[in-house]
């Protein structure tokens, strides 16, 4: 397996090399950055917008370079904390790297942010003509995982705003939907605690099927520049994939691991949408992860995308199949979306398939496809066709969070943006 020799600045590259650093824990997130900025002071820059009083309007921005240590207070011109953060945060990277002193620079997130949101907004927004990617080169997102807690909060139902970490009041996301997200996006993993053997076997076998790829290292013998130069040169360093993207990226096993499973569930008949929500309940108990695309038969051109964090799960619209669309309008899809279309492709369905990934750590594999192989049509159903599809009801025209609530308007957001994250 390639890897990077190391993250400076390289001559092929003159961008500004950056590190991302996140993790649902404060206090280990800030060591493992600390690790980073004293592996070279003089020439790190060390960034850090602190969000613990977010909810009075207020935000702490801190930079560390050398001998300067400098806060400054920004005040909130209105509730979206990453809008406020990208229009700060992004002209200051960019201000950073025109600074021949910085020759890197790490940004340690707030508990509360998931690096993905930040990497896209680094990639495509624009700030003044060019997005920040133009001056700096993400090479790793890094994220400290507790030991002991994470599987318990990787798997649970608790709010952000119940420990305090909301980036807003009405903030709905949970612990698990960040800390899964995060490692789920991490280029290497930091370790840190000690607990009972098996919570520790347990945690690094889901870790293991989030970011196959990713090197992990124990904050306590954390080489900073080592655990970054391990990252494989084909990692996804701050590429945020599609809906459509790929599902397995890393080639995770599928074997079993001190009870932790991963099953792929493909199949190319549409599901019932009713009997589809009822089997919801497999993929909320005892189920870490499941995200993957889907179709229903009373919408047979709009692929739906599902996404479950512990016990939380959501459904957004991820686009149209190609199959649904002319020629000419599939031309105008990225060349990679169209080659995956193409090897599957199948005479009747098209590019229509289920294909969903599940990472359990209690739930048994073969319940979750016998509930899963239920909600399909059965071969009557099938042969109705989609004049008598098209009159089923549908719990998914709106995008919408399980558990369901009495209020419509909770249904109008899925568990995350499918397009580049909250």
């Amino acid at each position: 397996m390639e890897t990077e020799p190391s993250w400076g600045r390289s001559a092929a590259d003159r961008r500004t090399p950056l590190v991302v650093v996140s993790g649902i824990h404060a206090g280990h997130v800030a060591a493992t950055a600390e690790a980073a900025w004293r592996e070279d002071p003089a020439g790190t820059a060390l960034v850090h917008h602190d969000l613990r009083e977010v909810t009075q309007g207020v935000v702490r921005r801190r930079v560390r370079h050398g001998d300067t240590d400098r806060t400054f207070v920004l005040e909130l011109a209105h509730g979206c904390v990453s809008c406020t953060l990208r229009e700060d945060m992004l002209p200051l990277l960019r201000r950073l790297s025109a600074d021949p002193t910085v020759s890197r620079i790490v940004v340690q997130l707030d508990p509360a942010l998931e690096p993905e949101a930040i990497c896209w907004a680094i990639r495509h927004v624009v700030v003044d003509s060019s997005p920040v990617d133009d001056d700096v080169d993400v090479r790793a997102v890094v994220t400290a995982v507790d030991v002991p807690t994470w599987l318990e909060d990787a798997t649970g139902e608790t709010e952000l705003v119940e420990r305090g970490l909301g980036g807003s009041p009405d903030d709905e996301r949970t612990l698990a939907q960040v800390a899964v997200g995060q490692v789920e996006f991490a280029d290497a993993v930091v370790l840190v605690g000690s607990t009972d053997r098996w919570t520790q076997v347990r945690t690094e076998a889901v870790i293991s099927r989030l970011t196959p790829t990713a090197p992990r290292a124990d904050l306590s013998d954390l080489r900073f520049s080592d655990l970054v130069g391990r990252v494989p040169l084909d990692a996804r360093r701050g590429e945020v994939d599609g809906p459509h993207g790929p599902l397995l990226r890393g080639q995770p096993s599928l074997d079993t691991d001190a009870g932790v499973s991963m099953l792929l569930f493909e199949e190319r008949r549409p599901f019932h949408p009713q009997r589809l929500h009822e089997a919801f309940d497999v993929l909320l108990e005892g189920v870490v992860r499941a995200r993957g695309r889907v179709w229903v038969a009373s919408q047979p051109d709009v692929a739906l995308w599902l996404e479950s964090a512990g016990g939380g799960l959501g459904v957004g619209h991820a686009g149209p199949w190609l199959a649904a669309l002319e020629p000419e309008q599939r031309s105008e899809l990225s060349p990679e979306r169209q080659v995956r279309a193409s090897l599957n492709w199948d005479d009747y369905y098209g590019d229509r398939m289920h294909e969903l990934v599940v990472i359990a750590h209690e739930a048994d594999p073969r319940e979750i496809v016998r509930a899963l192989r239920h909600a399909l049509l059965t071969d009557d159903e099938l042969a109705a066709g989609q004049e008598v599809w098209a009159t089923y009801e549908d719990p998914f025209v709106e995008w919408h969070t399980d558990p369901c609530g009495d209020d419509p308007a909770t249904t109008a957001e899925p568990l995350r943006d499918t397009g580049h994250g909250n």
